[in-house]
Formats: structure tokens, C-alpha cells, sequence
């Protein structure tokens, strides 16, 4: 009882000491990682975003790329880290969504982390270099029929929502097109126009100035930036999965940082900084959601996702 006694007298001194903190948050450093390598859409976005916080914030908020298995490894330092607001995930819903129903080797559940607010919504595209015979998506089933299992193509990585709607793309054409992972998009636009690789898979934020000709968009309508570019869907193929994301904090963050946070990041996605790095991403005008927004479209695409890949599971290897 007297040890009873003890530790919860401890527990009382510190609260104080805890409110203070979180009050007085951020009055350090924060971290920002991004679970994929420099130069992609995520990385100019974070750090677009990034100058925005460290405005409203008063604290510097700097980028980390830590990227590896497609986006996991990042993810997981973030989830095992201390949930204190200083140390924050700005990635795609694919880390919650997909990888923990998908692989065994994360470390991370679905839950590990609390949405903050929503900032970007990417659409996916197939792209091939500019001399390719290749110029619709009759052209690559065609292609593809006459050749099976010879043609590849590039995507960011296992389990990546470009890889993910390829694959759904080719299950419902029923196609043997060769996968070839790599760690992430611009390298998946050097080889395709490089000549190493038939078709890229990539996100369209990406595509923006390459010399590279898009046949087709995983969308349900024609994408505002890129206008000329048909969708998969009006080509005869109903496959149009998105990708969206955005800030993020281990769950156990208390809560009046985390408000604290979505609140700055509210202001700082509407930012023109942040607008500008949008449209060079080719975002649409709706990229903002907030936490509760976020949140339940992470429960729906979590739920969509487990039918791909139970599709893809049972997909002839």
C-alpha cells in the first residue's frame, strides 16, 4: 500500500510537468520523415508543408527521407518512436492501409498512428517513352497478348498504390506483364525512357515536364493536368484506385498536440507555398481533408484494399 501510495503521489507531481510540455509544444526541433527517397511527389510536398509548420509553430520542422520496402521502414521508426509530437510521418495511406494486411515484417499495426490532417490525393498513370509502339491501352494489351509474360514494367515498390493498381489493372485484363520494383519514381521514369523497362506505373505528380507519353490514368474522370491523357476507364478497363495521405503522429500522442498540429497544418496546406507545390504535383483542389476526414478514409481504403489483396493472392503466379 505505502508503494501504492508512493507511485501515485509520482504520478500527481508529474502531470503538472506534463500539461507544461504539451502546452509549451513544440519547443524543440520537430521531425518530419518521409518513408521515401528524395525527389518524388511525397518529398516536395513535405517539404513544402514543412515551412508552413515551422511558420505557425515557431519551431523548425526539417525533412528526413528514410525510405526502404516501400515505405515500411520509415513508417515503423515513426510508430516505435516517442509519442511527443516531435518525431512525424508525412507518407500515403498505403503504410496503414495496405502493408500491415500484406506483408508480416513491418513492426507497425494499422492503428500505429493518428491522422493529423489530409494534404495530398494522387492519381496513378502508365506511362511509356515517347517512341514506343506502344500509344494506348489497346496498344499494351495487344502487345501483351501477343507476347506473354515478355513485356515488364516499372512501379515504386512492392505493394505501393501503383503497383497495386497495375496489378488490379492486369487481373482484370487478364495479363502476364512482368513487375519490376524499384525504390522510386523518377528511377522508374529513367528507365522507361532509358528503354530498360516497357511501361512505368507512377504516380502522375511525377510525369509533370518528362518526356514521357501517358496512355492511360487510373481515374474515374480525365485528370486537369493533363487533359489530352484518357483514362484507363474510358479505354474499357473499370480500374481507377487513387492515392491520398498526409500527416501523421504515433497514436499515442496526446491529444492537445496533435489539435495543436492540426490546426497549423490546416493553415499551412492552404498556404501558397504549399499550393504552389501542389499544382506542380498535379494535386487536385480538394487535397485537404482534416483528422476525422483522414481518419475514416483510412478505414474505408483499409477495407478496399484487403479485397485486392485477397485478389492478388489468388492471382497464378
Amino acid at each position: 500500500m505505502r508503494t501504492i501510495s508512493m507511485l501515485a503521489m509520482a504520478g500527481f507531481m508529474l502531470l503538472p510537468t506534463l500539461a507544461h510540455a504539451q502546452s509549451d509544444y513544440p519547443n524543440r526541433i520537430v521531425k518530419i520523415v518521409n518513408p521515401y527517397a528524395a525527389g518524388g511527389t511525397t518529398d516536395l510536398l513535405t517539404r513544402a508543408l514543412a515551412v508552413g509548420l515551422s511558420s505557425r509553430l515557431g519551431q523548425q520542422f526539417i525533412v528526413e527521407n528514410k525510405a526502404g520496402a516501400g515505405g515500411a521502414i520509415g513508417t515503423a521508426g515513426v510508430a516505435r518512436s516517442n509519442p511527443d509530437g516531435y518525431e512525424l510521418l508525412f507518407a500515403p495511406a498505403l503504410v496503414l492501409t495496405v502493408h500491415p494486411q500484406a506483408r508480416t515484417d513491418t513492426g507497425y499495426k494499422s492503428d500505429a498512428l493518428a491522422p493529423i490532417c489530409q494534404t495530398f490525393e494522387n492519381a496513378m498513370g502508365l506511362v511509356v517513352k515517347p517512341d514506343s509502339p506502344i500509344k494506348s491501352i489497346a496498344d499494351l494489351v495487344a502487345a501483351a497478348r501477343a507476347r506473354p509474360g515478355q513485356l515488364n514494367y516499372g512501379h515504386q515498390g512492392p505493394s505501393t498504390i501503383p503497383h497495386l493498381a497495375m496489378e488490379e489493372f492486369l487481373i482484370n485484363a487478364k495479363l502476364d506483364i512482368k513487375d519490376i520494383p524499384f525504390r522510386s519514381d523518377p528511377a522508374v521514369i529513367t528507365d522507361v525512357l532509358g528503354g530498360r523497362i516497357d511501361v512505368g506505373a507512377v504516380v502522375m505528380g511525377v510525369v509533370a515536364g518528362q518526356n514521357v507519353r501517358i496512355i492511360g490514368i487510373f481515374a474515374e474522370t480525365r485528370h486537369s493536368s493533363f487533359p489530352d491523357a484518357p483514362t484507363v476507364k474510358e479505354q474499357g478497363f473499370d480500374v481507377s484506385p487513387t492515392s491520398f495521405g498526409g500527416l501523421l503522429a504515433p497514436a499515442a500522442t496526446p491529444a492537445p498536440v496533435r489539435a495543436k498540429l492540426a490546426a497549423a497544418c490546416e493553415g499551412a496546406a492552404k498556404d501558397e507555398i504549399y499550393e504552389s507545390a501542389a499544382k506542380r504535383a498535379a494535386q487536385p483542389t480538394t487535397y485537404y481533408a482534416d483528422a476525422a476526414t483522414f481518419r475514416q478514409r483510412l478505414q474505408r481504403d483499409t477495407e478496399r484494399k484487403a479485397e485486392v489483396l485477397k485478389r492478388l493472392s489468388a492471382k497464378p503466379q
